[in-house]
């Protein structure tokens, strides 16, 4: 999805009626919001890594409309300032929705700059639902166990198994969690944010999102403008698209980073021995494909599986080496072995996965409306299948469960704001999670923002990892506030990173990583679907 930063400037039109400026959570009365949380207390928790990191919780009602009923616990992480002068809690989060944010805090405050790392509060969380908050989401554990049905419903059996597994995993989610359900959604995440606020006894937040971090940020900003002090958005959601054209569109943009991919193993045949031409690298791999979904690998790679591997090597190329090492062990010399390990690496669900997609699905499914007709799901999949079929079908049956929730879906936020200080907003133009699109839209959105745009970078999270121009941006702002102004679309334009050199290693953690190890290390936080 090649589009250049210079000459992109199309945004889509937010549609009258389409979304509502205040939803129906978001009109409890600040009072009951103010007096909603408990103060911290802090406790060590440090690790090797992170010395200073400390955890502590917050409670906050369950439903801010009762804000005297009952209460959840969110759980924090800290890593306190060191400067004299201090400017404030940044929060953190690494998308999702569904992903944990505790570790995030010690990534961001040992990849800062030292000396602006220093001048703040970095606050990790789990999110309502997820991880160390309570309750937790579990809605069917083992959901993604192997081996699943081909995504690809070739037949009608195919499509009926497929329907089957997202209808049950609705019904388990509704029967599960009846009374927590209605309020898992990105609202009620935003206005924890604000329980978390005043329980650090801040009058405003800096705020640091990834993915759907971003969206979950405008959000807040939109409940809470005036208590906005700095916000930064890396890989920015389309708000006018969610959820189900954001994901239809991931399509697109996932094809395109997989061609890239392919591309990359041609370029290198001399490593891989795929051969030179692209078309037929991607031959290959659909051989390799159908060959799963007759006899998976290891008995737990088939084709679902098989795509659940590849897809992570569209949010990160550091990934690339380590793939097409498995690809060609397999298309070469018939060895399952690296596969299966690249499955349980980079694809295998365990039981925080099940929590994050548990989490995951609560809120998207309850955010905004979803075709209920099956029908309508399977034409727009058909459709996009034809031109985009290495995600499609996946990313499909991954948000089907959205078609049979037993919770209303909430109307969109419309997050257009024309009240907040500057906001520096980051987006890679071939970004495949949230396409390029979406920062155009937002940077339109939001009044008086900052668009800094990777050209020609494909990955998804590109702050913090690796990119001394984008870096120098980040910490600018955040030790003085100023944000890069232009002329064009793009305020400022940074080079993208080099793709990765090609390797034959056998292991995900020696694989030569686009931006070293910091940018593993940020894509193994932010890489959760969504």
């Amino acid at each position: 999805m090649r589009r250049s930063a210079a000459v992109l400037c199309g945004a889509a039109v937010v549609m009258a009626g389409s979304l509502t400026a205040v939803p129906a959570d978001a009109s409890t009365p600040r009072t009951a919001v103010a007096a909603s949380a408990t103060k911290v207390t802090w406790k060590k928790c440090g690790t090797a890594g992170h010395p200073t990191l400390q955890c502590g919780s917050v409670k906050v009602p369950l439903d801010y409309a009762h804000p005297s009923g009952r209460k959840i616990t969110l759980a924090l992480s800290r890593v306190p300032h060191t400067a004299k002068t201090s400017q404030g809690p940044l929060l953190v989060n690494p998308g999702g929705p569904g992903g944990s944010g505790l570790s995030l805090a010690g990534f961001v405050a040992s990849s800062l700059p030292k000396k602006v790392a220093a001048q703040y509060d970095v606050i990790g969380f789990d999110p309502r639902g997820v991880g160390r908050s309570s309750p937790t989401l579990d809605c069917k554990p083992g959901s993604f166990k192997p081996v699943r049905p081909d995504s690809v419903p070739s037949a009608p059996a195919i499509e009926k198994a497929n329907l089957a597994r997202a209808k049950s995993f609705a019904a388990a989610c509704g029967k599960k969690y009846a009374s927590v359900l209605p309020h898992i959604n990105t609202v009620n995440a935003a206005t924890d944010m604000d329980s978390i606020r005043r329980a650090l006894g801040a009058k405003k937040i800096n705020y640091f999102g990834y993915s759907y971090g971003t969206y979950l940020g405008a959000v807040y900003a939109k409940l809470f403008p005036d208590r906005v002090r700095r916000l930064v958005l890396d890989s920015i959601v389309d708000p006018t698209g969610v959820w189900y054209e954001d994901n239809i569109r991931q399509d697109y943009a996932f094809e395109a980073r997989q061609q890239a991919f392919l591309a990359w193993i041609a370029q290198h045949d001399s490593t891989y021995k795929l051969g030179t031409d692209p078309a037929g690298v991607e031959a290959r791999w659909y051989a390799m494909r159908a060959a799963l979904a007759k006899k998976p690998a290891g008995g737990k790679v088939g084709a679902s599986e098989l795509e659940d591997t590849f897809i992570p090597g569209g949010y990160y190329n550091g990934y690339w080496p380590y793939l097409a090492q498995a690809f060609a062990a397999y298309a070469n010399e018939k060895k399952t072995a690296p596969l299966v390990e690249a499955y349980k690496s980079l694809a295998a669900v365990d039981a925080s996965g099940d929590n994050g997609y548990s989490v995951y699905a609560a809120v998207q499914c309850r955010d905004t409306p979803w075709p209920r007709d099956w029908r309508q799901w399977r034409k727009d999949n058909l459709a996009a299948y034809t031109k985009a079929p290495f995600m499609t079908w996946n990313n499909a049956w991954y948000n089907a469960p959205c078609a049979y929730w037993p919770v209303s879906a909430k109307r969109p936020v419309n997050v257009a704001n024309g009240k907040l200080p500057p906001v520096l907003l980051f987006q890679a133009t071939d970004d495949a999670a949230t396409p390029y699109e979406g920062g155009v839209t937002v940077h339109r959105l939001l009044r008086g923002s900052s668009l800094v745009v990777e050209q020609g970078g494909g990955n998804h999270g590109i702050t913090l990892s690796g990119n001394a121009c984008l870096d120098k941006h980040l910490a600018t702002y955040l030790t003085n506030g100023k944000v890069p102004r232009g002329h064009g679309v793009a305020d400022a334009v940074c080079r993208r990173l080099p793709d990765p050199k090609p390797s034959a290693s056998a292991s995900a953690a020696s694989a030569a990583p686009t931006g070293g190890a910091r940018g593993a290390a940020l894509h193994d936080l932010v890489r959760f679907r969504g």
